[in-house]
């Protein structure tokens, strides 16, 4: 399950877990969102509805270029740098090629399509 974000003329692709949460934010696609900075770890992008299939179940091994969904805000959350499980955090997949276009700062409209 892969999907290509697009934004301020960089594209990323990404693979999804299959997991309920992931299957349903798969089947949303494609979206229009705005992407913008959040903290000094991590970019954020509203859904236009939150996902129903969730799981909140504590996981390891965080790390940079994860993609995850933060429940209690309804955003999705794509990580740039280290950041620890938090309770409502749903970890959806990881970008294959990197995430150095997460380091560039602003608010952009993004573009998230399956790959």
């Amino acid at each position: 399950m892969k999907f290509r974000m697009t934004f301020d003329r960089h594209s990323m692709t990404a693979t999804l877990y299959d997991t309920p949460a992931a299957r349903e934010l798969l089947r949303m696609l494609p979206l229009d969102l705005a992407i913008g900075d959040y903290s000094t770890n991590e970019k954020i992008a509203y859904l236009p509805r939150r996902l129903t299939e969730i799981r909140d179940e504590p996981f390891g091994g965080e790390r940079p270029g994860d993609i995850a969904y933060y429940a209690p805000w309804g955003n999705l959350v794509f990580y740039y740098a280290s950041y620890r499980y938090s309770k409502g955090l749903i970890r959806l997949g990881r970008f294959d090629d990197g995430f150095e276009p997460l380091l560039i700062r602003g608010d952009y409209p993004l573009r998230i399509a399956p790959a």
